[in-house]
């Protein structure tokens, strides 16, 4: 009896110690499964490389032609013109070149500037050109800044309806031809070639490709050499010349864009669509939903908002009534990649001019762009912050300024003419916009771009 009870106690006591040793088993597992297993990482290796900056190059369009002038030759373009031309920056080591312009009579002044790299160092420097005409048949103010050549854009802009004379001037600063396709979005969708050989600038009547079109989007693309796109816009009304404009291309379609500074002057009596703003939209590649929304330049309260359906590849406008007199900052977003620009009409006495304003891209954190105003009206520079942080933006000219921006906020700064740099601490949006005073009916407006030459870092993973 005793053997056999100390049997049962020894195997009770295996009994006892298998149990716990498989529950230590299972709780073993347990933490392993939720413990982070061993595994084989690939990060690769990566490099980040500062590019070698090329030349800057910016072109300058020179004289505002004129078409129509003789009844005999009614598309012969003629000099109305020539421009008031300023330059600022580092000169000495820019190289200047002559473009001619065979297809305009007396035409000068269309020229390129190229700053040479030195020491993988491009030099800072810009250019602007204004003009202020009092003809029958064309009255009033342009001005623009000289501009890089590019291998696309987009003129989103420009009418074809009695009394407009727009010409799209395209200008190649190369040393090869470059072959133009120029494609319409409109009522009558049409695509055209020019051919605008080196060192050449040719301009293209607007109605000539976009005959039909109320509302004009051309897409420009150049093949061979890169090419400046600029549309210069001519009205007259009834008899009355009623304003003249420059205005460049935008890059590309975006998703959320920025139209900074655009003034609204109130209709006269009787007054037709011509006036106020009117923001023309084109989704180029798929229908698109889009907002509208207006606040006054210097503010971030939302004064209205339009929605528009826009079909893929019709363009569309929305006119912004009920603005007092003012300059004001425009948000277009959209499901979809868009093209847009917004249309101003200012009144002065008898006088009345128009200017088109376009989308401000972002400028990189940190970087230096110069711009320079032209003389000719009182000018005044837009900015915005699209972001969630605060920001400075550091404006140097002949009393350097700082510009302090909250989160989505905006703000303005008078200019003279003169040269100017622009350093913000965070991605910013700005534009410069000028309005005649003491009675003048002038105004003129474009986005400021990031300068010339600008480079990137690349980060090269192999």
């Amino acid at each position: 009896m005793k053997q056999r009870t100390l049997r049962l106690a020894a195997t009770g006591a295996r009994l006892v110690t298998g149990t716990v040793v498989a529950a230590a088993c299972v709780l073993g597992v347990i933490a392993a499964a939720a413990a982070p297993w061993p595994g084989v990482r690939d990060e690769p290796a990566t490099t980040t490389i500062q590019p070698v900056p090329r030349d800057a190059v910016l072109v300058c369009n020179g004289a505002f032609r004129a078409l129509g002038r003789d009844a005999t030759q009614a598309g012969q373009m003629v000099s109305a013109s020539a421009m008031n031309a300023r330059t600022d920056g580092a000169m000495e080591d820019v190289d200047t070149a002559d473009l001619v312009m065979p297809d305009v009579l007396g035409g000068t002044g269309a020229v390129s500037l190229t700053g040479r790299v030195k020491d993988r160092e491009v030099p800072l420097f810009s250019a602007s050109e204004s003009v202020l005409l009092s003809d029958a048949d064309a009255s009033g103010f342009a001005a623009a800044p000289c501009r890089e050549p590019g291998l696309e854009s987009w003129l989103v802009g420009g009418d074809v309806s009695v009394g407009a004379s727009d010409i799209i001037l395209l200008s190649n600063p190369g040393a090869v031809t470059a072959n133009v396709e120029l494609t319409v979005y409109g009522d009558k969708p049409s695509a055209s070639t020019v051919v605008v050989p080196a060192g050449t600038q040719m301009g293209v009547p607007l109605a000539s490709v976009a005959a039909g079109s109320r509302m004009p989007v051309v897409h420009v693309v150049s093949s061979g050499a890169p090419v400046r796109a600029t549309l210069q816009s001519t009205l007259v009304r009834t008899l009355d010349a009623v304003g003249i404009d420059l205005q460049d291309g935008v890059s590309g379609p975006q998703n959320a864009q920025s139209i900074l500074g655009v003034q609204s002057s109130p209709a006269a009596q009787g007054d037709d669509s011509t006036t106020g703003i009117q923001v023309r939209m084109l989704a180029p590649g798929a229908d698109a939903k889009a907002t509208v929304r207006i606040t006054a330049a210097g503010s971030d309260s939302v004064i209205d908002e339009y929605p528009i359906d826009l079909a893929a590849g019709k363009p569309a406008e929305v006119a912004l009534s009920g603005l007092r007199q003012g300059a004001y900052d425009i948000e277009v977003s959209a499901d979809e990649p868009v093209v847009a620009g917004a249309r101003q009409v200012v009144r002065a006495g008898d006088g009345q001019d128009l200017a088109w304003s376009l989308p401000s891209p972002e400028l990189e954190e940190n970087a230096t762009t110069m711009f320079s105003v032209p003389s000719g009206a009182p000018a005044t520079l837009y900015l915005h912050n699209p972001g969630d942080a605060k920001l400075s933006v550091e404006v140097g000219g002949d009393a350097s300024q700082t510009v302090h921006l909250g989160p989505g906020a905006s703000a303005t700064l008078a200019l003279s003419a003169g040269g100017y740099t622009l350093t913000p601490t965070g991605r910013v949006n700005a534009a410069v916009g000028m309005l005649g005073g003491g009675g003048s009916a002038a105004v003129a407006s474009w986005p400021l771009w990031p300068g010339a030459a600008t480079t990137q870092p690349i980060v090269v993973r192999p």
